[in-house]
């Protein structure tokens, strides 16, 4: 093994990216030393390019042929603007947007009125002025070329107006029918003026059927709370006050709701100012290896289908300690046995963290289990403390067994009509539930949606849906904060939103978005102030202090015994594999699979980009004969998919775990067959773990595109961590790992004592590596997608990779993630060889790249030792129509081929800031200057500001203990800073 980085001797860790590297491979030899990739010639043979261009269609070419319209009802060309718009200047609206019954506080940066970038909104509960992948993301969803342009009826073009006459004459029948007959099929929501609609749906039609239906959804957590409390609440846990926290399979930090929030307040409590500060604990028991898992200080492989048995091992362990857990049948619910060194070292430490800990669980783990951890958490003392609930209020909560009911009732011929408003149950629905068969014996089917998908290919009705930017409505927060979607720009596609069509539905009649919800806050405002009320709320995005009030529940033990006795916690997978569904980090359920950006992104731990695979463990590959690639079968009874396996390290073996959301056939020219699609293994009533699997190889291969050994460091020591007792020794290990001799320079270097100097400060004990940063760049500087192949000839574009390092054994090493972008170095090596100058200093500190010197040498591509700049190997834009491009940020250079790009430091924001003080006759204040990947890191990982200002926080940060920077020993002299990661080890696993 060759190691990466060794951390001067105090914990003797070695670092590598793949198993690959550790064993030294052939294959692993010849990327790390091809640099430069052959081929960069473009593309010339006519298909191949055809294709090419298709796919890039959707990251930055065809963006929506009408991208500059206004959100205003009329659309007229302006000789004198009006007042509150002066062109180049962007303005700033706030918004909401849901995921199912979760809905997120957005600030959408317009320009001209046209929507460029999403924020998150500082007032809102779930954002707190933060976001994540998908939110970011999200904007090119809106200029998705493939979105639906018609409406449709069995194929051909009709109206909105023909749609609207067509539904009345329905209405009708309906009404003397009491709605037998009729069904909706909606997505789960949390929307007040929509649970309005249906409980007028409901009582219009007393003989009518509404059911929900989310993919991933939280049904589980709502019925288990339900188990133990008798009540539907909605738990709000806070990270930021717990000392000890234990993840039962539970990827909080990333595929579970409301991981914005739970990152800003986990990164909270890892956040150490100084030797003296306290620093929580996350102790992690999974079956796959998740982000949260990567971020733990003790992890523990565990099969997901026995974390039910572990809870109850612990809830005995917890018992024997004297915490009071009243509740039958637990110590016979487990019965298998554990690590008993790593559960009597939690059961201690919670115990020793009363009140001050936190136990969470995986929204996919059964609802028995879900009680089981209220019931500990309630024991420990952590409710109204760590962990507060409140009440479910308007939303509609997906049902399994609502959604069989319905469709036995397809089945069995009494459906008439069927409105399948938003989702894609053609795709989404788990195989057996067979609802594919069940809905073409429905005699009329219309579907609402953005994209003509598997439903609206085979309903009678397409109905083009609205981007949640092009649609008045509202939402609730997790916590019950009223919040407004407004809209940004006109429908693009004359489409219309989910309360629009569902009033049509229910009142035949057509009415604005904006006047429904009018009508619907006319209950939370006061009369007598309601404009003045309703224009804050626009301003705000929500309504101050509209929060529901906590709840105290309180444990049902005997209901918890009884769920527990007629569980079974120890299911067992027999002879077979264990197969664990998830939502995939990317494209979420699918709906994202459109998306080139997701597609493209390499997820945290496998770091594969645009597929999906059978991940599993070492053991379990060495006892199959499969290697990373293989092609195999996976089959359960009579269903089965051919997919390539993955080999993880930390994996638990005899399991597998298979993202959802892949392998759509009607997505879009991107997400067209990219992957497999696991839903046809699902099961609709056990939809989370499939039990007694059989995996077989095919003896065919499939290469997938994966990053985790671009960008090498070669062995040089760029990774640095310590536990936290042995920074309290020595809070000064970071800076002490290298030694060299004196660093002196070849010639004279620049002063930059004088005037603004720009740097940035990043703590890796905060960073959990969940790529925010990484998407708020490519959106805010136009940065394209190049595709699988590409990304597997070592060709991606992003300015900021999250590399990915693993420490110790295959069998359950610890991970360490680590964001890198141009370095900005002050005596950078790139310069000193670029023949043309195209690569330059600023006087303020700034590396900056001449797009219009730059002839394509690479030779600083060559000299940099990040490996962190990216080149443009074909033309992207070349072909791009300029109307087109209004899409992108024009505050952003749109670069071509044969030129060197990177990370800039967001120097167009730091423009627009000196603007401003220069308007101001003032001097640029400290935090003024944004950049995209810290405004968007929910960590608050990222500090930007200018290093001149004493005062500042970007050099505050870089006098506090545990900075360095990246091979300093170089002489290179980088503006950027690291402050080393920390574990918090317990000593009875140490």
């Amino acid at each position: 093994m060759s190691p990466i980085g060794n951390d001067n001797g105090m914990t003797g860790r070695a670092y590598w990216r793949s198993l690959d590297q550790l064993a030294d491979t052939p294959e692993f030899k010849e990327f790390l030393h091809r640099e430069f990739p052959q081929g960069a010639s473009e593309l010339t043979d006519p298909l191949t390019r055809r294709n090419f261009l298709t796919l890039m269609g959707a990251s930055l070419a065809l963006a929506g042929l009408a991208g500059c319209r206004r959100p205003v009802e009329k659309i007229l060309p302006y000789v004198i603007p009006p007042e509150d718009l002066v062109p180049g200047i962007p303005q700033y609206y706030a918004t909401t947007m849901s995921v199912g019954t979760h809905a997120y506080g957005l600030l959408v940066e317009s320009h001209e009125g046209r929507p460029t970038k999403i924020e998150g909104n500082k007032l809102h509960p779930s954002t707190l002025g933060k976001t994540n992948a998908l939110l970011q993301a999200s904007i090119l969803n809106l200029y998705d070329p493939d979105r639906s342009a018609s409406l449709l009826n069995d194929g051909g073009e009709r109206t909105w107006d023909e749609f609207v006459v067509h539904w009345q004459e329905k209405l009708a029948h309906f009404k003397e029918t009491q709605g037998a007959g009729l069904a909706i099929l909606s997505e789960a929501f949390a929307s007040p003026t929509l649970a309005a609609l249906k409980t007028e749906f409901e009582r219009t039609f007393p003989q009518a059927r509404w059911v929900a239906y989310e993919p991933i959804s939280e049904e589980n957590i709502d019925e288990g709370i339900r188990i133990t409390t008798g009540q539907s609440l909605r738990p709000l846990p806070h990270y930021e006050l717990a000392k000890t926290i234990l993840a039962l399979d539970s990827d909080f930090l990333l595929t579970e709701s409301e991981d914005i929030s739970a990152t800003r307040g986990y990164a909270a409590g890892r956040r150490m100012d100084a030797a003296t500060d306290e620093m929580n604990r996350l102790y992690v028991a999974e079956g796959g290896f998740s982000l949260t898992g990567s971020l733990a200080d003790h992890r523990l492989r565990v099969k997901n289908s026995a974390i039910g048995a572990f809870a109850a091992a612990l809830a005995q362990k917890l018992s024997a300690r004297g915490v009071s857990l009243p509740i039958e049948n637990f110590a016979a619910a487990g019965g298998q046995s554990f690590d008993e060194k790593w559960l009597n070292a939690v059961a201690d430490d919670l115990v020793e963290h009363r009140g001050e800990c936190l136990v969470v669980t995986g929204q996919h783990q059964p609802a028995v289990v879900h009680a089981l951890v209220f019931a500990i958490n309630s024991a420990l003392g952590n409710v109204g403390k760590t962990i507060e609930y409140c009440e479910l209020t308007d939303v509609a909560q997906s049902r399994r067994a609502e959604l069989k009911t319905l469709i036995d009732d397809m089945r069995a011929g009494s459906v008439e009509t069927l409105f399948v408003l938003g989702g894609n149950p053609l795709y989404d629905t788990p195989g057996d539930s067979r609802f594919a068969a069940a809905f073409a014996k429905v005699p009329e089917t219309i579907h609402l949606s953005s994209h003509i998908d598997e439903t609206s290919r085979k309903s009678k009705w397409h109905l083009p849906r609205a981007h949640s930017l092009e649609s008045w409505g509202d939402a609730r927060a997790a916590d019950g904060t009223l919040s407004i979607v407004q809209p940004l720009i006109s429908p693009l596609f004359d489409g219309h939103s989910d309360i629009e069509v569902a009033n049509l539905l229910v009142s035949g009649r057509d009415r604005r978005g904006y006047e429904l919800v009018r009508e619907t806050w006319k209950k939370f405002l006061p009369t007598l102030d309601y404009e003045k009320k309703w224009d804050r709320v626009l301003h705000d995005g929500l309504l101050a202090e509209s929060a529901l009030p906590k709840v105290q529940p309180k444990t049902d033990a005997s209901a918890i015994g009884k769920a527990l006795a007629a569980a079974s916690l120890n299911a067992s997978s027999g002879n077979g594999l264990e197969v664990r569904f998830m939502a995939s980090p990317k494209v979420h359920d699918g709906r994202f699979a459109n998306n080139g950006w997701l597609q493209e992104l390499p997820e945290t731990v496998t770091k594969i980009c645009w597929d999906n695979a059978a991940i599993i463990s070492t053991g379990t590959a060495e006892k199959l004969g499969l290697k990373s690639q293989d092609v195999v079968r996976l089959s359960s009874g009579e269903r089965s998919i051919e997919i390539p396996a993955w080999v993880q390290p930390g994996h638990a073996d005899d399991a597998v775990t298979i993202w959802l959301g892949h392998g759509r056939t009607s997505a879009g020219r991107v997400g067209n067959n990219v992957g497999v699609n696991a839903f046809e293994l699902v099961s609709l009533m056990t939809p989370d773990i499939l039990l007694g699997a059989t995996m077989t190889p095919t003896l065919r291969t499939h290469v997938l595109a994966n990053t985790q050994d671009h960008g090498s460091m070669e062995g040089r020591p760029i990774v640095r961590e310590a536990t936290i007792d042995e920074f309290r020794k020595e809070p000064n290990f970071a800076e002490e790992m290298v030694e060299h001799p004196p660093l002196k320079s070849l010639w004279q270097e620049h002063d930059y004592s004088e005037g603004y100097q720009w740097g940035m400060s990043i703590d890796l004990n905060s960073c959990t590596g969940c790529n925010a940063c990484t998407i708020a760049c490519q959106s805010e500087n136009n940065i394209p997608i190049v595709g699988a192949e590409q990304v597997h000839n070592g060709r991606e574009m992003h300015w900021i990779r999250i590399d990915r390092y693993y420490t110790g054994d295959m069998e359950n090493p610890e991970v360490v993630h680590q964001p890198v972008a141009c370095q900005h170095c002050e005596n950078a090596p790139c310069e000193q060889v670029c023949p043309v100058a195209a690569t330059m200093h600023s006087e303020e500190g700034l590396n900056t790249m001449v797009y219009n010197r730059c002839i394509g040498t690479r030779y600083c591509s060559n000299n940099c030792p990040y490996k962190v700049r990216r080149f443009n190997f074909f033309n992207y834009t070349k072909d791009t129509p300029e109307l087109v491009k209004m899409a992108m940020n024009p505050n952003v250079t749109m670069r071509f081929r044969g030129v060197m790009e990177k990370c800039t430091y967001c120097v167009q924001r730091i423009s627009r800031a000196r603007i401003g003080a220069k308007d101001d006759n003032r001097e640029i204040k400290d935090g003024e200057v944004v950049a995209a990947c810290q405004q968007a890191c929910p960590a608050d990982a990222i500090v930007f500001g200018n290093i001149n200002d004493p005062d500042s926080k970007v050099s505050q940060m870089k006098k506090r203990d545990r900075r360095y920077e990246l091979l300093a020993e170089l002489n290179v002299k980088p503006r950027t800073s690291f402050r080393a990661k920390l574990r918090n080890p317990n000593p009875k696993l140490v």
